[in-house]
């Protein structure tokens, strides 16, 4: 039983445990390496697109390093702490994902460069925390211009070209201007209170990109079921239940003895239904809402009191409008309290490229909401575009947190990588070759972006080198391979992405690399247990 000896001793059979340099921290850093190079082509305005299909068997075509490592699963321990670093840095700043991988990654291409020269692995941790300290100080005095107000839509839309134009290159300047229009509109007069919620996407197949258009207000893919396609000044209800005659729990038997008795048998239910949808108009309520279905009976009845209806079949989606009016959604059939009520400004039905929407506008302060209306021709073209509006709708988060942006184009990195790689020539132990491999990981940002964009890289790394010396504000223009001043060109970044995107890079590549023994457990039989952050089946 106990016939074998050392560490597997200690474990149940079908264990398994690595340690040690080779077997354990070098491997580690292959599997990160590896996921690195994975979503590195997708960096930049040209980035490649990735195909990805998930195991539901859906189609994903992408150049967003969050919904790739989202659906590829990663399953490596190592690889899956950088994968959920770039998960966070999507909740926290909804931009730089591709930044955190990309860096994580070299960093670690790095760490085993200078393993291989023979440094201990403490003395790599104590240069990545030095050159981490130093790059966070030094990014703060890199800010190149701030806005004055999120409340401006000019400064705002030179604020977000950067962030769209890295996922649909040719058309920033069409997107950004619906994200900032969309953005001001849903601004409350308070900015810090903005709730990238109140900006909604609504994807309507057909037509080309450029048909895309905000409207003020939230939209439905669906028409009204009654005759009636214009209120205004609305009083809603909202039931969250199917709007028909009640069904009885247990089955029954009822005996017709001659024509009267069956014409009597559902009158008394229909004077019933007729009583609560009179009871709705005497209310006020000129707009109902249903989730499920609405019976025959109930639109004749609604046609009969001037009521617009429309039928939802999405739950999460009567709940968005239940917020949005104001109203709470009811479960019983019966007239609403007034507290239960919501209101609208209008509801109005368009016809979008054949395809009925509902549009419900309320202009209170509170409850302001714009949607985004997107065209295209294919589904993932709409899918990716939504991508990028969201990324452009949390960039006007970050906006509204702090206001100063850094230089783009890799200018922010390569002027990291110039000084951090001086201060190491002054730190006098080991460490200073880590200070220095810290510094130098920085530079795979400007080559990335060289790199697909089909340039030079270590042509274009030289220019940056020797212009960074006169000042913080040169990286690369991709649009025509120039090394420019970023601020002439707009090209900015967020200090807030930038910031987080370096701390949890780091945070993810310490952790890794104090690990020198992976210790698997034999895995239990039976189904695997459900993820703790699946979607919901009914979202």
């Amino acid at each position: 039983m106990f016939a074998s000896s050392g560490f597997g001793a200690l474990l149940k059979e079908g264990s398994k445990h690595f340690s040690g340099l080779e077997e354990a921290i070098l491997r580690n850093i292959d599997a990160c390496k590896t996921l690195s190079k994975m979503t590195r082509s997708s960096l930049g305005p040209h980035g490649m697109n990735k195909m990805v299909i998930n195991h539901l068997d859906k189609l994903f075509v992408t150049s967003d390093a969050a919904t790739i490592i989202r659906e590829v699963e990663v399953n490596h321990p190592a690889a899956r702490m950088i994968a959920m670093a770039a998960k966070m840095q999507e909740s926290e700043a909804g931009d730089g994902t591709n930044f955190v991988i990309s860096f994580a990654g070299e960093l670690m291409q790095q760490a085993e460069q200078l393993l291989k020269m023979g440094l201990h692995p403490s003395e790599i941790l104590i240069g990545y925390e030095k050159g981490a300290k130093q790059a966070l100080e030094i990014v703060e005095g890199l800010s190149c211009y701030s806005i004055d107000s999120v409340k401006n839509r000019e400064d705002l839309q030179k604020c977000i070209r950067a962030p769209i134009s890295s996922k649909q290159f040719g058309l920033e300047d069409f997107l950004s201007g619906l994200i900032a229009q969309a953005s001001l509109y849903a601004m409350p007069e308070n900015p810090t209170k903005f709730n990238v919620d109140q900006v909604r996407v609504q994807k309507v197949l057909g037509g080309t990109i450029n048909d895309s258009q905000v409207i003020h207000g939230m939209v439905v893919t669906r028409g009204s079921e009654t005759s009636f396609h214009h209120v205004e000044k609305a009083k809603i209800a909202i039931f969250n239940t199917s709007i028909e005659m009640q069904q009885g729990e247990t089955k029954g038997t009822v005996l017709l003895k001659n024509a009267d008795d069956l014409l009597n048998y559902t009158k008394g239910e229909e004077d019933q239904f007729e009583h609560f949808i009179k009871g709705l108009a005497e209310a006020g309520v000129t707009v109902v809402i249903g989730s499920g279905s609405i019976s025959e009976l109930a639109i004749h009845f609604f046609e009969k009191y001037k009521i617009f209806v429309l039928k939802l079949m999405s739950k999460w989606e009567l709940k968005r409008i239940a917020k949005s009016v104001g109203a709470v959604a009811v479960v019983k059939l019966g007239t609403p309290t007034p507290e239960e009520l919501g209101y609208a400004d209008e509801v109005t039905v368009k016809e979008i490229s054949s395809t009925k929407v509902t549009i419900f506008r309320r202009d209170e302060d509170e409850n302001k909401l714009a949607t985004i209306v997107l065209r295209g021709s294919t589904n993932s073209l709409l899918d990716d575009a939504e991508r990028a509006i969201d990324d452009g709708v949390n960039t006007v988060k970050s906006l509204v947190k702090d206001k100063r942006l850094l230089p783009g184009g890799g200018a922010t990195e390569i002027h990291l990588a110039s000084k951090i790689q001086t201060y190491a020539k002054t730190q006098p132990g080991l460490d200073q070759y880590a200070v220095e491999k810290f510094g130098q990981a920085f530079e795979v940002i400007p080559r990335t972006l060289a790199d697909n964009a089909g340039l030079k890289a270590e042509e274009i790394i030289a220019k940056l080198y020797a212009e960074t010396v006169k000042g913080s504000l040169f990286g690369l223009d991709v649009a025509d391979g120039q090394v420019k001043d970023m601020k002439e060109c707009a090209i900015f970044d967020s200090m807030e992405v930038k910031t987080w995107a370096i701390k949890l890079a780091i945070d993810a590549v310490l952790t890794i690399l104090r690990v020198d023994q992976i210790i698997m457990a034999k895995p239990a039989g039976g189904p695997k247990p459900r993820d703790q952050n699946a979607p919901d089946l009914d979202d």
